[in-house]
């Protein structure tokens, strides 16, 4: 599994996440729409006029093949997220009405990032590798919780981060003596 240690998502980037079966089948979704459309639905004595069907096909065959790609996508970033791919990909699929989709979305893990000293796949709030031990994030060293850079207390427990303090500004009565 290929870990990228990035901040910035671009949409290039999450659409050559989409295997190419989900393009495929993508493909056919929306082919098949037109010709089920066109060809057995012209047939019929009640049919729609030709505009209408071809209207149709077009927003029948976008919705499904939308529908394949996401499935495509959740089941490669769940692999790329550490959980499990067969599990999301079969909500995904058997939650009815894009439920799923909408399911995974909400319940997905962060992406993982790289250690920069050994390599190792970690979760982004860790503080330490647990490969190496190297420090990820600043943290207050009473409560561990994790703390900006800037900090000069912890937000959490109060404790001073041990930070050099700025020197006050000069008071306007020791500026004049």
């Amino acid at each position: 599994m290929q870990v990228r240690s990035e901040k910035n998502i671009r949409l290039s980037d999450e659409l050559s996440l989409i295997p190419a079966w989900a393009w495929s089948l993508a493909a056919l979704a929306f082919g098949g729409m037109q010709y089920l459309l066109d060809v057995f639905v012209a047939h019929q004595p009640d049919a729609p006029p030709w505009w209408a069907r071809v209207l149709l096909g077009l927003v029948a065959g976008t919705l499904l093949g939308c529908y394949f790609l996401l499935i495509g996508y959740v089941n490669r970033d769940a692999g790329r997220r550490g959980m499990s791919r067969l599990l999301w990909t079969l909500v995904a699929i058997l939650i009815p009405n894009g439920l799923g989709i909408i399911l995974y979305f909400v319940l997905r893990q962060p992406r993982l990032s790289l250690c920069p000293q050994c390599g190792n796949a970690v979760q982004s709030g860790f503080n330490f590798c647990p490969q190496c031990n190297r420090k990820l994030h600043s943290s207050c060293p009473q409560c561990q919780h994790a703390v900006g850079d800037n900090d000069t207390y912890c937000p959490y427990c109060g404790v001073a981060l041990g930070k050099p303090d700025v020197p006050a500004p000069r008071q306007q009565s020791e500026m004049r003596g």
